[in-house]
């Protein structure tokens, strides 16, 4: 029953469409339908009946087709009554007398017709990247289509990840519509676009002209920008004003970068660029913002082994030599007061517009500690320091901030041969010192250690004659002998020539450090602060002792005669 009312509604149709023209008679037109439609083609249809399993449409044949709602669904819209479309006719007519329809069958033919259409007029296709594959990418163009890594873009797409969900323009370099198979290149179509620019850009292009352009590629001696088709080569010494070390200290990858045009050689198609042109050279009037004597503050911006470099606005420079860092510390190094970035305060010392150098000095803003110092520190007086620094020579003692005094070697002790000065002092410790000399001219201070105590040696002639006999413990073993300490800050040399009477190959074969013995002054020298003892001649005064005594008691009687001695009772 539902198929011949569905029968009736045709031919009601038919009817109406008799009645406006009733030159062409109902058989005509039925057959004037089944002529003009074949089976396996596409057709455009109107829906006339929307169902929720199937939809009606009428493509003016005898009967309506079908078509199941699934296929609606999965192109994601839904129809409506009254809405043209597209289908493919599948059959003229089922067991039921109904045509079959196709609308996904229709949607596959009409984008392969389109894809080859494309293919074969070489005009780009849309497409949406939709998975990443083994060489390259998947991308949506109605159909599957493969995008080989190597035409995805002009440059090798490391990440091809990040191109997932992007919409491309592409042309269809392979089809085979049997296989199912369409080969896609970005990259054909990215060239023509690159090639239009570089077209326009070369046709407009004029030097003075301010451009904007990305960053393409960075090497140590400039940045190549894309103007649109064409690079053009923007130097580093173009870049600033002032000095630049590398160009990636300006610029990144990527950047859009607003350049002038300096030179374009249009046979070549060679275009110089300039960053630093856009404004006026600072240098221009460098002498009136920055006369000399004038105090500013700046940027360090790089350090060297003779100085740092100061920003005082960009593009202008000056240079802090390392003699103008500090007016009491010798700075072997720049790093030793200031760090990349830190802000300082400056002294314009000098100005050289032609060669764009500024002099600048960080000690000239403060006052020179020296200029006052005979005020602070008088010979002979006593001071208190801590000990900064340990040298071969001696030790340097801070008296205040920036300001050291030398304590030789030679002023630590009256007494002591000191072979370096970690014998007595040590780093960071406080000291009582005496001031002996002061040297405004050329910044040193001398202190002494020694002279805060009375010298030893100016009685020791008187506590240790020569002839005398001395008791000491030995302290120190040489190739030549061994020193003997008679009391703390004395010492005399024992020599090995006076050990013994016979010959000693070495000290150690008589004597040992820490034995004590007694002794005889042979010299004592004061000025050379030198006192000499023997152990032989000493030995021998005892040995004589006896017999000088026997020989005063034979003395009495004894007489000369003719020369010779002879005895009283001899006579």
């Amino acid at each position: 029953m539902e198929t011949e009312n569905r029968k009736a509604k045709v031919l009601e149709g038919a009817q109406e469409e008799v009645a406006e023209a009733p030159e062409e008679s109902m058989e005509d037109w039925f057959n004037r339908g089944v002529g003009d439609i074949e089976e396996g083609e596409v057709v455009r249809g109107r829906v006339v009946e929307v169902r929720d399993s199937e939809v009606l449409v009428d493509i003016g044949y005898k009967s309506e087709g079908t078509i199941a709602m699934e296929e609606f669904r999965h192109a994601g819209t839904l129809p409506k009554v009254g809405d043209e479309i597209e289908v493919y006719l599948e059959s003229k007519e089922d067991s039921e007398g109904l045509i079959v329809l196709s609308k996904d069958k229709a949607d596959k033919i009409k984008v392969w017709d389109a894809i080859s259409k494309s293919h074969d007029s070489g005009t780009p296709v849309e497409g949406k990247v939709v998975e990443v594959v083994k060489g390259g990418l998947s991308v949506d163009v109605g159909v599957r289509a493969f995008l080989p890594g190597s035409q995805v873009d002009l440059r090798p797409v490391k990440n091809l990840a990040s191109m997932l969900g992007q919409m491309i323009r592409a042309k269809v370099i392979k089809l085979n519509r049997r296989r199912g198979n369409v080969v896609l290149s970005r990259r054909a179509v990215l060239e023509e676009e690159r090639e239009e620019k570089r077209k326009h850009t070369l046709s407009v292009l004029s030097e003075g002209m301010v451009l904007t352009g990305a960053v393409k590629n960075i090497t140590d001696y400039g940045a190549f920008i894309d103007l649109g088709g064409i690079d053009g080569l923007l130097h580093v010494t173009d870049m600033s004003w002032g000095r630049v070390g590398h160009p990636s200290e300006i610029f990144q990858i990527g950047d859009q970068v607003e350049v002038v045009v300096l030179h374009f050689d249009r046979e070549t198609g060679r275009v110089s660029l300039g960053y630093k042109q856009k404004s006026s050279d600072p240098w221009a009037v460098v002498d009136e913002r920055y006369p000399v004597g004038a105090k500013a503050q700046g940027r360090v911006v790089s350090l060297t082994n003779y100085g740092a470099f100061v920003e005082l606005e960009a593009g202008v420079e000056g240079l802090v030599h390392v003699s103008e860092m500090s007016w009491t510390r010798r700075v072997r190094h720049p790093s030793k007061l200031v760090n990349v970035g830190d802000m300082v305060d400056v002294m314009v010392l000098d100005v050289n517009k032609a060669t764009k150098r500024i002099s600048l000095g960080m000690k000239q803003v403060e006052a020179d500690p020296w200029a006052t110092i005979e005020e602070r520190y008088k010979p002979g007086e006593r001071v208190e320091g801590k000990v900064r620094n340990l040298t071969d020579f001696g030790a340097f003692v801070e008296l205040e901030p920036g300001v050291d005094g030398l304590l030789h070697i030679s002023d630590m002790s009256w007494t002591r041969n000191i072979g370096h000065p970690s014998e007595i002092l040590k780093k960071g410790q406080s000291v009582d010192t005496q001031v002996l000399n002061v040297d405004r001219d050329n910044k040193r201070i001398s202190l002494g250690l020694k002279q805060i105590q009375p010298d030893p040696w100016e009685s020791v002639s008187q506590r240790y004659p020569m002839g005398s006999r001395v008791t000491g413990k030995i302290v120190r073993l040489t190739d030549f002998g061994a020193f003997v300490e008679l009391e703390p800050g004395v010492d005399g040399l024992l020599h090995i020539s006076q050990m013994s009477t016979r010959p000693i190959a070495s000290p150690s074969d008589l004597v040992n450090v820490g034995d004590e013995l007694t002794l005889m002054v042979i010299r004592v020298d004061p000025n050379e602060r030198r006192i000499g003892l023997s152990l032989k001649d000493l030995a021998a005064a005892i040995l004589e002792e006896p017999s000088q005594a026997d020989a005063r008691g034979r003395g009495k009687g004894r007489k000369r005669r003719g020369g010779e001695d002879f005895d009283e009772d001899e006579e």
